[in-house]
């Protein structure tokens, strides 16, 4: 339903303090986790919006309890492990700080994965892995369109927070189709029309949202409807 992960617009986490200078790694282990969760993802075993539900999934005290790449370590065991890529005895093996040095013969159920050499990873990266689809149908909102965000509150993946729903925006910007990321993550390909919507933050906040301010979401149309 509603994780852990969508804190947007709760209280009691203290003010957002950005880090001078702040380096991209605050220590190595962090670099190797990043390496090793590009890596796995290059593997084809699962796609990029099953790994955000997997890391979305923990448990809330581990979530909110762990720091950013231990989540993605976290969920990065739990995807591997869901597929046989990894078993229970290796990970209590890494925990006592006796990796085995040979994989077990029959990991993966005999599936065939995709290798990124390091040689590769640059124009990979650069190359993405295109989301664009064809549209079946025309788009259902134009630019200057007032829309509600639907009240869902979805089992999975849903890429919609949970601070918009059932507050009204207006559109701003069309994208054209685009896979669908609540599908995606349920390994279905399904294409819908993306929009920009905007919402003032008084409609969001209330009388104590500043009128200045606003706040832009991308959001897929089965997410909208018309206000």
């Amino acid at each position: 339903m509603n994780g852990v992960h969508d804190m947007g617009g709760l209280q009691g986490f203290g003010p957002v303090q950005p880090e001078a200078d702040e380096p991209l790694f605050h220590a190595a282990w962090e670099r190797r986790a990043l390496g090793l969760t590009l890596a796995m993802g290059a593997t084809g075993a699962w796609n990029i919006d099953q790994s955000r539900a997997a890391r979305e999934s923990l448990p809330p005290a581990q979530y909110l309890g762990s720091s950013y790449y231990a989540i993605w370590l976290a969920a990065l065991e739990r995807l591997m492990l869901q597929r046989g890529l990894l078993d229970n005895a290796e990970v209590a093996a890494v925990r006592r700080g006796r990796l085995a040095t040979a994989a077990a013969p029959n990991h993966a159920g005999g599936a065939t994965l995709r290798v990124l050499h390091a040689a590769d990873v640059d124009a990979a990266l650069a190359r993405g892995t295109p989301v664009s689809r064809p549209a079946a149908m025309p788009a259902p909102f134009a630019r200057g369109d007032r829309v509600r965000a639907r009240n869902l509150h979805p089992p999975g993946h849903t890429r919609l927070p949970r601070y918009v729903r059932g507050h009204v925006g207006t559109v701003v910007d069309v994208h054209g189709a685009h896979l669908f990321a609540d599908a995606h993550a349920e390994c279905r390909d399904e294409a819908q029309w993306l929009f920009t919507v905007e919402f003032a933050a008084t409609e969001l906040w209330g009388p104590h949202g500043d009128p200045r301010d606003s706040i832009s979401v991308d959001a897929w149309a089965s997410y909208l409807e018309a206000a």
